[in-house]
């Protein structure tokens, strides 16, 4: 006599990883025109709440299948647009930087800092009205030049990022004081 005995079905847990898989198919679909805005943001709440993966292969399965799927060929191409359009958003930003106004860092070594603000006796006056009455100082510390927020309300930002107290900066930054920005040079 032969008993047949069966274990009871043990639910299979999705890892993270099939999950960031499932997702990454989501935002591939949605970058190439195969899904809506819509769409895609449903089937990503699907996809977090899923608890099986024939779940998340349901929700992926019109993007991976069919005669339009991505192969090594449209990859390849893909790959190159993605390449030529985040160089030509760099050049634009080399660009616009060199087209900047230069800010002249102070050729004598003084002990006493620059402020920048719009105040008459600030060293540098700046008549914006993003910039702060006394906006930033720079001032040079041991053979390195160093900007400092004065609590200036729209703030100072070197290369695109927010001073929270000081930054070190060097010739080729691109400061800003609220609105105004300029490219720090020594000569």
């Amino acid at each position: 006599m032969t008993s047949s005995f069966e274990f009871p079905a043990v639910p299979v847990r999705l890892s993270d990883a099939e999950r960031d898989q499932a997702l990454q198919a989501l935002r591939e679909g949605a970058a190439v025109g195969k899904l809506s805005h819509d769409t895609f943001l449903r089937r990503m709440e699907l996809v977090l709440a899923a608890r099986r993966p024939d779940e998340l292969a349901a929700l992926t399965a019109d993007l991976t299948s069919g005669p339009d799927r991505e192969g090594p060929v449209q990859r390849a191409l893909f790959g190159g647009v993605r390449a030529v359009s985040g160089f030509t958003a760099r050049m634009r930003k080399v660009w616009q930087v060199e087209r900047l106004p230069v800010l002249r860092l102070p050729a004598a070594p003084t002990h006493e800092p620059l402020r920048i603000g719009r105040e008459p006796g600030n060293g540098l006056r700046l008549s914006h009205e993003t910039v702060s009455r006394v906006h930033a100082e720079l001032i040079r510390q041991g053979g390195i030049w160093v900007l400092r927020d004065l609590g200036s309300s729209n703030g100072t930002c070197v290369n695109g990022r927010r001073v929270i107290g000081a930054a070190v900066v060097q010739e080729g930054d691109q400061v800003s004081f609220g609105q105004m920005s300029f490219r720090l040079s020594a000569s």
